[in-house]
């Protein structure tokens, strides 16, 4: 199949994938999320959900032992957590109301407070209730800061629910493992579909597109196309228009058809070889070991982390800008060979 065959199909082949996902995005970002969360109000739910979205969502402070009602917390319009009372509230005295929230909610986030009585006998009997409606379940354990041997104490909570589900140890307070549980909540969320529209109204936005642009490489090695195009060139075109649409989301900052066909152009059948690409990847933590040696993965990567810079240094996504942030790569390269 020749170059100029391709070229003269490339503008179809590329309006296809750009508005397929693009439709697939745009209906993502109309759905609603719900999030429950489960937990005594000394359990620091508030403060993970506002150190989680980097906002004063919900309020903290709220008394051990004070009984308070179900509240929720809307997040523009679409993202809504739902912050329970403690658990003897929620599940004898409220639980008509509770369930409901339970069966209708996309992730239920059951928190364990790590310097207090862990999975108490009444904790876990609760748990058992909730998992008997929903097995999208995320177990947090908090005020790690406060607590000794939480290896022992992640053991202990896996033990008790059949290492059925994943249980996060962070500290709302200082802020360590919120990256943890950010990445276990998109992967409930991807299920079904709203990890893209949660993602972007994330705090830690730069781990995110790491993920997704290292995942993309891993796929388009897996479809082992080269910088020249042939029979492999139309899903690898799909998962780098893909890419690109999901990462200007996730930055919030719509990329126009007319400027990511350059970028792919430029990239898929431009004059960057790809002894080029190879090298960009030897910046990128853990690249080179998912796309191997797949000039197709690299190529994407590069690609990504390109798209990535522009939006986190606010460059318009031109062809011209990817060749300037490349050879910046590649002056790096020059200078320190070994990285």
């Amino acid at each position: 199949m020749s170059l100029e065959f391709e070229k003269e199909n490339f503008d179809q082949l590329f309006e296809e994938a750009f508005d397929q996902k693009s439709e697939e995005i745009n209906e993502q970002l109309s759905r609603k999320i719900l999030i429950s969360m489960v937990g005594d109000v000394n359990s620091g739910k508030s403060s993970t959900i506002n150190k989680l979205m980097d906002k004063d969502l919900a309020s903290v402070g709220a008394q051990p032992g004070e009984t308070v009602q179900i509240q929720k917390y809307v997040y523009k319009e679409n993202i809504v957590f739902v912050d329970t009372p403690g658990l003897d509230d929620v599940v004898e005295e409220n639980s008509d109301v509770t369930i409901k929230y339970y069966q209708q909610s996309d992730v239920v986030i059951f928190f364990l407070n790590a310097a207090g009585t862990v999975l108490s006998e009444n904790e876990l009997k609760n748990f058992r209730k909730i998992e008997k409606i929903t097995n999208d379940i995320i177990i947090v354990l908090n005020k790690i800061d406060a607590a000794d041997d939480v290896p022992n104490l992640v053991k202990y909570i896996q033990d008790h629910t059949d290492y059925a589900y994943p249980v996060v140890p962070i500290s709302s307070r200082t802020g360590e493992n919120i990256g943890m549980l950010q990445t276990k909540l998109l992967e409930v969320l991807e299920k079904k579909s709203k990890d893209v529209l949660m993602a972007q109204n994330l705090k830690d936005k730069s781990s995110i597109a790491n993920k997704w642009i290292l995942a993309a490489g891993a796929s388009s090695a897996a479809v082992g196309a080269s910088p020249i195009p042939g029979s492999d060139f139309i899903p690898l075109t799909g998962i780098q228009v893909g890419l690109m649409i999901k990462l200007s989301t996730l930055y919030d900052k719509p990329v126009s058809k007319e400027n990511a066909k350059e970028l792919i152009i430029a990239t898929v059948v431009g004059n960057i070889g790809k002894t080029v690409f190879r090298q960009i990847v030897k910046f990128v933590p853990a690249a080179g070991s998912i796309v191997g040696a797949s000039v197709a993965g690299a190529m994407t990567v590069a690609l990504g982390y390109a798209v990535k810079y522009m939006h986190e240094h606010d460059i318009e996504l031109r062809a011209e800008q990817l060749k300037t942030i490349y050879d910046k790569f590649l002056k790096k390269e020059k200078k320190n060979p070994s990285i």
